[in-house]
């Protein structure tokens, strides 16, 4: 016996590391985002893992949630530390690409980015250390029309519809719109960024704890918090609003929002799909405009599946250009764990390949192969059993891994020129002329 010490592999936490099944769902899924953010004019870009530390830390991130990178040892007289660190988002470092690259750029610059990012937080349910996203935005130089404002929510409907989660909506909001109302309701501006992170955590705590914060921590009476979040919470009146007193600000907000809704239904976006919500806030200091959410309708209790909104300058530490910009992100690891946990997408089979050629008799080898060849280059997903095991044992494989088709030939059939093929979901098998293989499996996995 080998004195050989064995390292027990254990879970690390916050970094998920999926089945098989799983993973080939969250790869179906990557293929439908990255088909639909290409048919709406989004083009890909990839940044580095890692940017350097000034560049992430320069809007004020907390910097315990970021990840530095350092070597492990070091050579004498070196630091092993680096002036790199993991990024956490996939915001910053469009904002260091686009001032980085602005000249050869063309605006608006409509890009869309797939990559994991990581975040020193605690993990729980949903939330992770290291995870995808799946981001578009739309930039501006100079300026930017709202109409670009309404397009983002019809990419995020294109690609819900298709996914098989059930009713969803899109909750929209302007932050001006609530800025304005803060400042009808007295609250001082410099308490701004805490009434709306009150605000936002609504559906979390609940309307009385949300009153209490907004009078402690945003100043406000406890009749004008009251009053607020009445007004917050009830059916929007845009023209109602729109003729309030005491407020430019909110003017400007509710103009903004009637605009992205008329684009909206210019758009075509079904009415069940979206709605002005006048209590979505989102936390982050950056939102100047239009603010999203997405949720389940039948199973709220997942929270938001897709965020985002408009900020009025992307790139402001990296730049003297003004960069307007709107975009959007799916949280694709935290949606998905979600989804498996409220048993919404259910994982399939454990290969992508619909057919497997089993090996009966391995003086036939070659011939196996050769089905397997003929089968892939008719665009059918193929794998061979290789192994010297018996034929029912390739069967048990077969099941457990999810292939829809078996062929099995043997001394008989070879004899004949013929195959056998089996429909695994049904147990039904033909026999059939080696000839029409091809034909006969398409008809069983299309």
């Amino acid at each position: 016996m080998s004195d050989k010490q064995i390292i027990k592999p254990q879970p690390i936490s916050g970094f998920p590391e999926w089945l098989p099944e799983q993973k080939l769902v969250e790869e179906r899924l990557l293929r439908i985002i990255r088909r639909e953010f290409e048919r709406f004019g989004f083009t890909p870009i990839e940044t580095p893992a890692v940017e350097r530390k000034e560049i992430l830390t320069a809007k004020g991130i907390v910097e315990k949630e970021i990840y530095a990178l350092s070597r492990l040892a070091a050579g004498e007289g070196e630091d092993p530390s680096t002036e790199m660190a993991l990024h956490f988002d996939l915001t910053v470092p469009l904002a260091r690409y686009v001032a980085q690259h602005f000249s050869q750029l063309s605006f608006p610059f409509r890009r869309y980015q797939i990559q994991k990012v990581w975040r020193g937080e605690r993990p729980q349910a949903g939330r992770f250390r290291e995870f995808y996203q799946c981001d578009i935005d739309i930039v501006g130089n100079g300026s930017l029309s709202a109409l670009n404002d309404a397009e983002i929510p019809c990419v995020i409907h294109s690609i819900f519809s298709q996914i098989g989660i059930g009713r969803f909506v899109i909750r929209i909001n302007n932050r001006k719109v609530l800025q304005g109302l803060l400042e009808i309701h007295g609250v001082p501006q410099d308490r701004y960024q805490a009434a709306l992170r009150a605000i936002d955590s609504l559906e979390k705590i609940g309307e009385e704890k949300v009153a209490n914060e907004l009078i402690s921590d945003a100043g406000m009476a406890a009749d004008r918090a009251r009053a607020l979040l009445e007004l917050l919470t009830t059916a929007p009146d845009l023209d109602a609003l729109r003729r309030m007193d005491g407020s430019e600000t909110l003017r400007r907000g509710v103009d903004e929002l009637s605009e992205v809704a008329a684009g909206l239904r210019a758009l075509g976006m079904p009415d069940d799909v979206w709605r002005i919500d006048l209590t979505i806030a989102r936390g982050l200091d950056y939102y100047t405009g239009t603010v999203y959410e997405t949720q389940l309708v039948d199973n709220p209790e997942i929270g938001s599946i897709c965020s985002g909104g408009r900020y009025d300058d992307l790139a402001s530490n990296y730049t003297r250009q003004n960069l307007p910009g709107v975009g959007i992100s799916i949280g694709l690891t935290r949606l998905l764990s979600r989804l498996f946990d409220a048993g919404l997408l259910k994982p399939g089979a454990q290969t992508p390949a619909t057919v497997l050629v089993t090996t009966m008799d391995r003086r036939f080898l070659a011939d196996y192969l050769a089905l397997a060849s003929e089968l892939r280059r008719a665009g059918i997903d193929t794998e061979v059993y290789t192994e010297p095991k018996r034929l029912g044992d390739q069967l048990k494989y077969a099941d457990r891994k999810g292939f829809r088709v078996a062929v099995v030939a043997g001394d008989s059939e070879f004899a004949e020129n013929s195959l056998t093929v089996k429909d695994l979901a049904s147990g039904a098998q033909m026999r059939i002329p080696r000839e029409n293989l091809v034909e006969a499996v398409s008809v069983l996995v299309r």
